[in-house]
């Protein structure tokens, strides 16, 4: 069965982070990106968490991630310190700068759901998301299928990621 799915999906995800970076600029919110709102988010449910656990919860490579939280390090919107009880293991905080941000970005992300589902019934925007965990929790078990055979451990699990909604 060949489908249009992953074009359309690859090209939601872009049109959306055009939308959504613009949202968050006509707000007012120019202290971040969208890649980096994601990485926030996560910390905003859960904070002062180690990189490994934001690996698992955003998907992104360890190597990205460290990157991309040296530029919000930078920026004032968190703070990496050694954990408390493992030297190696480095915990991400969210500064006060970041922690305030998370009203206006609420906003925004509610106004991204509106404009996503808009002209949708609640049973099709169930159905949508119901039908979109399924691809994405085939997508993981192929994935830890994947790295099994090849020895690979890996730094992100399926299970985290739905539970995360991404």
């Amino acid at each position: 069965m060949e489908t249009r799915t992953g074009f359309l999906i690859t090209q939601i995800k872009q049109v959306q982070g055009r939308v959504f970076q613009r949202m968050l600029d006509g707000c007012g919110i120019e202290a971040f990106n969208g890649a980096q709102g994601h990485i926030l988010y996560v910390l905003w449910q859960d904070d002062g968490v180690p990189i490994r656990r934001l690996v698992q919860k955003t998907g992104l490579a360890k190597n990205t991630l460290t990157a991309m939280l040296a530029r919000m390090e930078d920026q004032g919107l968190v703070t990496r310190e050694t954990g408390p009880k493992d030297r190696r293991q480095v915990v991400v905080t969210l500064t006060e700068k970041a922690r305030g941000l998370w009203g206006p970005y609420e906003q925004v992300s509610q106004e991204m759901n509106r404009v996503f589902y808009r002209g949708l019934t609640q049973e099709d925007a169930f159905l949508l998301d119901g039908l979109l965990d399924k691809i994405l929790g085939n997508l993981t078990d192929w994935e830890a299928q994947l790295r099994k055979k090849s020895g690979d451990g890996g730094e992100t699990d399926g299970k985290d990621k739905r539970e995360a909604g991404q």
